[in-house]
């Protein structure tokens, strides 16, 4: 029995990935004739209800990758900027702290605004890097620079693609591969994917 746990990537018909899905939605959209085609490898084997004039029972196989018709998402539109949270942002830096460089679990890092708030500071991607909270605490309402705590990476705002695969758990590396592909030539999320 396949675990029904793990999720599978939707893609638009061009091939560019747009989130993550149960196996009921795959389900559905097949169902739907919403499917343009699969690719990765098969997933889920699933059984429908009996035809009552034929016996036959439904049945379907869900692959880790589909393609779905529809027109362009506002994902990709210019401008577009995915949501901030710190789930998120934590599994952008790697649940690294960006001032002492450890590593953490998320309920011991904090979202640290290198500009801080109470100076005009915004929350916005490239603003924003995970700290642990002794680190956040030391920092407090100053800039890196006032702190003495230089950062160990620039914050940076990931492209729709580098979020659906932040948003990920658990990918397979059928769908790592093809994720990857779509990821800006230079980005930092492109090492994490071999």
């Amino acid at each position: 029995m396949s675990n029904l746990q793990q999720l599978i990537l939707r893609t638009d018909v061009s091939g560019m990935p747009l989130e993550w899905i149960h196996y009921q939605t795959a389900v559905k959209l097949y169902y739907t004739e919403q499917v343009a085609y699969t690719c990765g490898t098969p997933l889920h084997h699933v059984y429908g209800g009996t035809n009552a004039k034929t016996g036959e029972r439904s049945e379907m196989t869900l692959n880790s990758i589909i393609a779905t018709l529809g027109s362009r998402q506002k994902f990709f539109l210019e401008g577009y900027m995915p949501p901030l949270n710190n789930p998120t942002l934590f599994r952008r830096d790697n649940n690294m702290c960006l001032y002492c460089g450890q590593s953490f679990q998320d309920r011991q890092l904090s979202r640290d605004h290198v500009h801080p708030v109470v100076k005009g500071g915004l929350d916005i991607w490239t603003n924003v890097v995970s700290a642990c909270k002794s680190c956040n605490s030391h920092k407090g309402g100053r800039t890196p620079e006032q702190a003495g705590m230089p950062l160990l990476a620039i914050p940076f705002m990931p492209t729709y693609v580098e979020y659906v695969f932040l948003q990920g758990r658990n990918i397979l590396s059928d769908q790592m591969e093809f994720l990857s592909a779509h990821f800006p030539r230079g980005s930092s999320l492109r090492e994490r994917c071999h």
